[in-house]
């Protein structure tokens, strides 16, 4: 790939997003959640490049990917008002629709671009298929590491302000705000499994869960970043007091410790 092409890639993404603005505040507010994480996300694919030493190829070629790794999002907004997929839409799978229906990326060497595909493909998924190798098995890593850094900073900025002015929160929540949490999904986290997104029941499972995403972060730096910018920390302090919150507390908080430790 070449700088110039990355250029184009990220004119085109800003007319392509432009459009599905609206007279709708609540939509609009959706659609800028999901642009700017975008712009973020490729900050931090970057930042994972720089720690891993990757070549100036290889990081137009993981920024491309960040890039797009979301585009399906903004047309199931659309469709959907809703970024749950199981509710609407595989929006991994709706953003290849879009890739290739714009031909957007017709222009570059068709190796690198499968590679941007596959890990578009498989950035949302539970988990890595199994037969992923070389630079794709490296790529779909690195923006699902990206993906949840960003995330994490959303999140807990996000909770602490529908916590504290519920009524005037205009970001869809996806799931009930009730006191409870389900015991299937401490229980998944204290055992250290990734928790399937279609058993959660309310929002503190959703915090549970991404307090689990630790299990799935493939890269030590990443780690150090999600400890050093405290997202843990935060998380826990939006959910319940409990002996159950607690435990959870210990086990991530080891796990994570146990990662950095042996990174030599």
């Amino acid at each position: 790939m070449e700088q110039g092409q990355l250029k184009k890639f990220k004119v085109w993404f800003e007319q392509y997003v432009a459009g599905f603005y609206c007279d709708d505040d609540y939509v609009n507010a959706n659609l800028k959640l999901k642009e700017d994480h975008t712009r973020r996300t490729c900050d931090e694919i970057l930042y994972l490049a720089d720690q891993l030493s990757l070549s100036d190829n290889q990081k137009l070629i993981v920024e491309t990917i960040a890039l797009l790794h979301d585009i399906g999002r903004f047309e199931q907004f659309k469709r959907y008002r809703t970024y749950n997929d199981p509710r609407s839409i595989n929006h991994c799978l709706l953003g290849l629709e879009i890739i290739r229906e714009t031909n957007v990326l017709n222009e570059i060497d068709k190796q690198e671009r499968d590679l941007i595909e596959k890990a578009i493909r498989f950035h949302g998924q539970k988990q890595l298929p199994a037969d992923l190798d070389g630079q794709c098995l490296l790529f779909s890593k690195l923006i699902r590491d990206a993906d949840k850094l960003d995330v994490y900073y959303i999140v807990t900025q996000y909770y602490r302000q529908y916590q504290d002015d519920p009524r005037n929160f205009a970001i869809e929540l996806e799931l009930p705000d009730q006191p409870r949490y389900s015991p299937a999904v401490v229980d998944a986290i204290l055992q250290g499994r990734l928790i399937d997104y279609n058993s959660l029941k309310t929002l503190n499972d959703m915090k549970l869960l991404q307090l689990g995403w630790v299990y799935d972060i493939n890269f030590t730096a990443a780690l150090k970043r999600i400890r050093d910018c405290k997202f843990l920390e935060m998380l826990l302090d939006l959910l319940p007091k409990t002996r159950d919150i607690e435990n959870v507390r210990e086990r991530i908080f080891a796990y994570v410790d146990f990662r950095i430790r042996q990174e030599p």
